[in-house]
């Protein structure tokens, strides 16, 4: 027994060794980040949108330049008033302000129905396919979709928020996974119809438009075919692009051409490309396919890297984010967990030491980065 409670207690003893010196190097990586080169950090910054749980310590990221955008959850709103969230944006933005910089983009994920982040305190608006189902008449399902986005984008832009993540333009394939916990398109889909899909969504980017705010289409190279939820885990889409070009990429192709539109990358594998790596950080589908085939010049933002698909990966999210940059990805978003932010940056930071960023591809990124600041318009309600 007492040989038993040696071993036990030799080993909690490592336990405790390793987490703190793990809490060490991350305080370490920490100080090193927000000490770092002010024209370094506000170089690589500009392509990165965070979340937060601390607004002091968010104020002195903005503060140090090394965000370009902020992302507001749920948590971040939990218990506010409206007012409450407009003063809190708009002391983020005065420092900008000060700064004599471009604005934060202000993102969120208020799709509408159960994903609607912001409610409350904004009003809980429908999802696409319920307006749909309520009018039998297209024209009229469709009229409708951009009016209800419409009002949602001026309750946005009252709040100071610029950017929404949102709408799914995935097909509806119908497919359930009880092991699905998070991503749930079937719940999430406007429909399986592509036509129907480019119309709605569409519309839905009109009416957010004309209240100034810009939409994102999510999530490239679709998902409504996949099983496994990359919150969790990683997943591959084993189906030919000449397959997804006739159905699932139609929304897309249509969409992508709007210049006030941003589009999402997730994080599933298109093995039919590239069978290493998630199309969110994947260079044969970000600069192959669509820089290369598609042409595409508009801006790709990924979805959240503290997802399992990207954390668990084989590059980690770090060096994940440093492909993403130089793959051609413009916005990294670290949305769930802020802590990561520091990690991801330390490892830009190292590589742009390093020669290890393409200064081609970040120049590129910023050329698309000051096009799309400039397409906004000013919103038609007072902020």
């Amino acid at each position: 027994m007492r040989v038993l409670d040696g071993l036990a207690l030799l080993a909690a003893a490592t336990a405790l060794a390793s987490t703190l010196a793990l809490e060490a190097r991350f305080h370490l990586m920490r100080r090193q980040v927000l000490n770092a080169d002010g024209a370094a950090l506000e170089k690589l910054g500009r392509h990165l949108i965070v979340g937060y749980s601390n607004l002091d310590e968010l104020h002195a990221l903005i503060g140090r330049r090394a965000i370009a955008g902020v992302f507001l959850s749920a948590a971040n709103v939990h218990g506010l008033s409206a007012d409450d969230v407009r003063r809190q944006i708009g002391a983020m933005q005065a420092i900008r302000r000060d700064q004599h910089l471009p604005q934060l983009w202000i993102a969120a994920d208020q799709e509408g129905g159960d994903v609607s982040r912001l409610s409350p305190p904004l009003p809980r608006p429908p999802r696409i396919a319920d307006i749909l189902a309520r009018h039998p008449d297209r024209a009229d399902g469709i009229a409708a979709v951009r009016q209800s986005a419409r009002e949602q984008g001026r309750a946005l832009a009252d709040l100071g928020v610029d950017l929404n993540f949102a709408p799914v333009v995935d097909l509806d394939r119908g497919l359930v996974n009880p092991g699905d916990r998070y991503t749930r398109i079937h719940q999430r889909a406007i429909s399986n119809d592509p036509d129907l899909v480019t119309a709605a969504a569409g519309a839905y980017c009109d009416g957010l438009y004309e209240a100034g705010v810009q939409c994102t289409l999510k999530h490239f190279p679709g998902l409504g075919r996949v099983a496994a939820d990359t919150h969790l885990t990683g997943a591959n889409l084993d189906v030919s692009p000449s397959e997804l070009a006739q159905s699932d990429w139609v929304p897309f192709r249509a969409l992508m051409a709007r210049p006030d539109a941003l589009t999402m990358l997730g994080h599933v594998t298109l093995t039919a490309l590239d069978r290493e790596r998630p199309v969110s950080f994947s260079g044969a589908a970000v600069a192959g396919l669509l820089r290369g085939d598609w042409h595409y010049g508009g801006i790709l933002i990924t979805d959240d890297f503290s997802m399992g698909a990207v954390y668990l990966s084989r590059e980690g999210l770090a060096d994940a984010a440093v492909a993403a940059i130089n793959a051609g990805v413009d916005l990294v978003l670290v949305s769930f967990d802020t802590d990561q932010f520091y990690t991801v940056m330390h490892r830009l930071l190292a590589a742009d030491r390093e020669g290890r960023l393409q200064p081609q591809a970040l120049r590129q990124s910023d050329e698309r980065l000051s096009r799309a600041t400039a397409t906004l318009p000013e919103p038609s309600v007072s902020r």
